[in-house]
């Protein structure tokens, strides 16, 4: 019971201090940045540049409409919220701590702003990658997190299996 009371911790802890982070990042750049400014950070590579983005990450689905993105929110919130609680593995429960950090980050922003404040802006060979937030790089890194402890788990259990370890 102790190690679930300390991940609930370390996960609100998390929470906390993601959003806080991605808010604050948001403002700072909505105050010091003007809407479609690119700020030069290294040279045809990584710009801030302030974008209003009214689609999903990465600008996907843009024109879809406010109450579409709130549904599903509020869905895959409920969704990570339930799996957050049904299973039972510290590490999963806190890469879902930061996608449920970074899911709430941008529906604040489209809640009360009705876009989501983007402002990373990477080249990648010359190419321009989609403009992101913190609250982005949180849900990223959190779904990455729970694929390497997926795919992790799948190999250590086939190596089990292999050599007849089934206890």
């Amino acid at each position: 019971m102790k190690k679930k009371i300390g991940t609930y911790i370390v996960s609100l802890i998390i929470i906390v201090l993601t959003l806080g982070y991605d808010q604050w990042t948001k403002h700072i750049v909505e105050q010091s940045i003007q809407l479609n400014e690119r700020i030069e950070v290294i040279k045809n590579f990584f710009y801030l540049t302030y974008v209003q983005n009214t689609g999903a990450g990465f600008s996907l689905f843009e024109g879809f409409g406010m109450t579409f993105f709130a549904i599903v929110t509020i869905v895959a919130l409920i969704l990570i919220g339930y799996i957050y609680f049904m299973v039972n593995d510290y590490r999963y429960q806190l890469a879902l701590a930061l996608v449920f950090s970074g899911a709430i980050g941008n529906f604040i922003d489209r809640l009360v702003l009705g876009y989501v404040r983007d402002f990373f802006s990477f080249y990648i060979f010359g190419s321009p990658f989609p403009v992101f937030n913190v609250a982005d790089i949180c849900i990223t890194i959190g779904f990455a997190i729970l694929l390497i402890i997926y795919i992790y788990d799948e190999y250590k259990e086939k190596k089990r299996w292999k050599q007849g370890n089934l206890s």
